[in-house]
C-alpha cells in the first residue's frame, strides 16, 4: 500500500520514532541516527545507523536504502536523517553518492530534508557526482 505524500515535519517525526541508541555486542551500538525514506512509488522505508569497529558499520540512510532496494524500488522521493535530540542531519558524502548511484534519477529528483522548512535537491548537495566515471 502506498503512503500519501508526507510533509518534511511528518518525515522528521517518522525518523524520530526510531532514533534511540540500542546496545550491540562488544560495546557497539545502533540507532543513534534514524532515517525515513519515501520512495518515488510512495512507500516509506526506515533505517538506523550501526556503529561498530573496523569501519564496517553504516549510516541510517544506507539501511533505509537497502530496505527500499530489497523491496524492489530504487527511486527516492524524499529522505531525512535524524540524530538524538531530534536534530536533522545532512547526509554524509558517502550517503549522497550512494543515493545517486542506486538510481540516476535520484540526483535530480530526490528531496533531501535538512529541516522542517529546508529541503534541497540531492544535486545541490552533490554537484559533482562520481557516477559515470
Amino acid at each position: 500500500m502506498s503512503t500519501p505524500d508526507l510533509t518534511p515535519a511528518e518525515m522528521i517525526a517518522a525518523a524520530q520514532r526510531l532514533c534511540y541508541p540500542r546496545a550491540l555486542g562488544f560495546g557497539h551500538s545502533a540507532g543513534s541516527v534514524a532515517c525515513a525514506l519515501l520512495s518515488a512509488g510512495g512507500h516509506l522505508y526506515y533505517g538506523v545507523c550501526i556503529d561498530v569497529s573496523s569501519g564496517i558499520g553504516f549510516c541510517a540512510e544506507h539501511a533505509a536504502i537497502a530496505a527500499m532496494v530489497t523491496a524492489g524500488e530504487t527511486a527516492i522521493a524524499k529522505i531525512v536523517a535524524v540524530g538524538e535530540g531530534g536534530r536533522v542531519l545532512p547526509p554524509c558524502g558517502r550517503c549522497r553518492e550512494f543515493m545517486a548511484q542506486v538510481d540516476e534519477s535520484n540526483l535530480a529528483h530526490t528531496e533531501v530534508i535538512l529541516g522542517e522548512h529546508w529541503v534541497v535537491c540531492l544535486a545541490d548537495l552533490l554537484p559533482h557526482p562520481y557516477v559515470g566515471v
